[in-house]
């Protein structure tokens, strides 16, 4: 199982704008959840959301209504809307994959 961001998503954008972040994933698993974190410099990574993977449903639980995720069997994409400069950070996808 093996989870990394998709090339070229460093983003740069203007307050108000939508900014999407993808990753792509690799399990053979149908039990699959792909979680969102973001961390400031020198804090812990703080939870923005996790969506099911498709197999098992469309539910997602988020943080904050600004961030939305869609997913496929193979990549997850973060969607911030209404952008604002305190989302300035590093963001990171997870993968987290249930025992069979």
């Amino acid at each position: 199982d093996s989870i990394e961001p998709d090339k070229g998503t460093e983003k740069t954008s203007k307050e108000t704008e939508t900014v999407k972040l993808s990753c792509s994933y690799s399990t053979n698993s149908e039990y699959v959840w792909l979680y969102w974190y973001r961390q400031y410099h020198n804090r812990e990574p703080q939870f923005l959301l996790y969506k099911y993977a498709p197999s098992l449903g469309d539910y997602e639980d988020t943080s904050d209504d600004r961030f939305h995720s869609a997913t496929t069997q193979t990549s997850t994409e973060l969607t911030i809307t209404d952008v604002r400069l305190s989302d300035s950070a590093l963001y990171y996808c997870a993968l987290l994959v249930a025992a069979q």
